[in-house]
């Protein structure tokens, strides 16, 4: 079960022991299907582009311009990463590219938009600082808790356990 907490660093003492009380009672699953039934229809790097692009045009218009996204196995997703944001000059522009891990190609909407808002807020911030999360909430009022069950999530697929499979 400690193997589970590192999905959780940085979070108060009281959600920690929420989150792993859940992950005991084989409860999991069970919460994330009640809160999200289903997954998204996301499904190819051209439809994660475009609504990457569309949350983009939205939020962070004055961003340098978008370059390509992806989904991509990029390992454990905590430990490697959700997901990327890169940039490449492409003659004198620079390009921002996302990398979304595959495991979240069966993954419900609002999580897929936590991760995309998250790769976005990188555009302007590189730091995970204050200004980062502000904007990130700005984009998705309810990124806290989002972020969270995402965590959640990951610990999901981590014990092979995708509810959206």
């Amino acid at each position: 079960m400690s193997d589970y907490a590192r999905y959780f660093n940085g979070y108060p003492a009281s959600v920690v022991a929420q989150a792993l009380q859940l992950i005991a009672d084989n409860k999991l699953s069970n919460y994330l299907v009640k809160k999200y039934p289903n997954a998204h229809t996301i499904t190819t790097d051209k439809l994660l582009y475009n609504y990457a692009t569309d949350l983009k045009k939205r939020y962070v218009k004055n961003a340098p311009p978008f370059g390509r996204a992806a989904f991509k196995k990029q390992g454990d997703m905590v430990t490697n990463a959700l997901g990327t944001h890169t940039y490449r000059m492409q003659g004198k522009t620079r390009k921002h590219d996302l990398a979304i891990n595959s495991d979240l190609l069966h993954a419900p909407e609002p999580l897929l938009k936590a991760l995309v808002v998250h790769e976005l807020a990188h555009f302007k911030e590189k730091d995970h600082n204050k200004g980062f999360y502000q904007l990130c909430c700005y984009m998705e009022p309810d990124y806290h808790q989002l972020e969270l069950d995402l965590r959640l999530f990951c610990v999901s697929v981590a014990m092979g356990e995708n509810p959206y499979r």
